[in-house]
């Protein structure tokens, strides 16, 4: 595919450059929680202007139904990014209407706009061709060229990621030069010990990558609320525990091709519980246990690995050469629930080992714990299109870029 210092160095002064990005950022009572995919684009959009384009910078935010929800607007993503570009943004009210389209005409070479949210529209995400293609074509008459830069999106087949670029000249943004390198290293001539660790609630996000790395990893290490369907497929009681009964028999099939294959995987010697799920809201005290994995009490809800556990995967980590890291081992949002997710980061900071943490709710731990986000590998912004990645699919949005 083609970078952007390729365009650069044809020359874009003047011209209308229409950047995808990835702006999805969390919010909470209408506050920007973590603006880390607003930074990731950064280098893109700056270099873009320094070299005299008219940057257009379009996203998704959220799932809106295809019609506008003030819910869900980018104003507030647009207004982070003129902060942290220390340059005005402007902001069109609409996708590809008169405010977008007026927008764009005000732009002199070396400005920026940002327009609304693309789910507002209907064609962005519609599984339509034909449908999908008139937004493309609406999209494509606000610019000149096409830069890809959302990775966190390029598994969507969606209007601005996969039928828009071939409808424009298209290049790879720095972001997503810099995902793909990444993840090259995590699939081809791998350093090892390689060593994967997974998180979050639910096994059935990561079945397909685990069933991928059981041919590929040195060992796996598995925590958060999918730990709990590996242990009661050990025959563990688990208590109020979070767990996909649905899943036991392809959890069963793991480990044993697991053991089969000579892939080390690891799963919880303790676990931190409690009566109930805490108030993320207040932080309030929660009173937390920690028993053993084989001992969660009837009433009791596993919501962290265990200071055992923690230690255990340090120690597995420690020799690695490679590290890929996707989901906390708790609930981290909470005091009471987020020294599991801090053991594992720091093992990461710790290790020598190229470390990769893989986008979503790790990226936000990395953030929300205070860890220096430098000291790792890579922090990627796509967490789905990390794992659709080493699953070994074909993502969309790199496929379009391709010549």
């Amino acid at each position: 595919m083609k970078t952007i210092d390729e365009l650069i160095a044809e020359g874009v002064d003047g011209k209308r450059v229409f950047v995808r990005a990835d702006l999805n950022v969390p919010l909470a009572d209408g506050l920007i929680t973590d603006d880390g995919r607003i930074r990731a684009v950064l280098p893109t959009v700056k270099a873009l202007a320094e070299a005299g384009a008219k940057v257009i910078v379009a996203s998704h935010l959220g799932r809106p139904k295809g019609a506008p929800d003030p819910a869900f607007s980018l104003l507030q993503p647009a207004e982070r990014l003129a902060e942290l570009l220390g340059a005005p943004v402007a902001f069109a009210q609409d996708t590809v209407g008169p405010a977008a389209h007026d927008a764009v005409k005000a732009l002199e070479p070396g400005q920026v706009a940002v327009i609304e949210n693309l789910r507002f529209n209907a064609g962005e995400t519609s599984k339509d061709d034909t449908e999908r293609g008139e937004f493309a074509d609406q999209l494509a008459a606000l610019a000149d060229v096409y830069v890809g830069d959302g990775f966190g999106a390029v598994h969507r087949k969606h209007a601005s990621v996969y039928d828009l670029p071939a409808r424009l000249p298209h290049y790879a943004g720095y972001l997503i030069a810099t995902e793909v390198g990444v993840l090259k290293r995590l699939t081809e001539d791998v350093k090892r010990p390689y060593v994967v660790a997974l998180g979050g609630s639910k096994v059935s996000d990561k079945l397909a990558v685990i069933d991928e790395l059981l041919g590929k990893a040195d060992r796996l290490l598995i925590g958060g609320g999918m730990a709990f369907t590996f242990l009661k497929a050990k025959g563990y009681e688990i208590g109020a525990s979070l767990v996909q009964d649905d899943q036991l028999a392809a959890v069963t099939e793991y480990v044993e091709r697991a053991e089969k294959n000579g892939v080390e995987l690891v799963v919880p010697v303790d676990v931190v519980t409690a009566a109930q799920f805490p108030d993320l809201k207040t932080k309030a005290p929660s009173h937390p246990t920690t028993v053993a994995a084989d001992a969660i009490p009837a009433d009791g809800m596993g919501l962290d690995i265990g200071p055992e556990t923690g230690a255990l995967y340090a120690s597995k980590l420690a020799d690695a050469a490679t590290v890929f890291w996707n989901g906390p081992m708790g609930v981290f949002e909470h005091p009471d629930y987020a020294e599991g997710t801090k053991a594992v980061a720091q093992a990461l900071l710790d290790s020598p080992a190229f470390t990769v943490v893989g986008g979503g709710d790790s990226a936000a731990a990395v953030r929300t714990l205070g860890f220096d986000e430098t000291a790792f590998g890579h922090i990627s912004t796509g967490g789905g299109a990390s794992l659709e990645y080493l699953e070994g699919k074909t993502l969309p949005g790199l496929a379009a870029l391709e010549d």
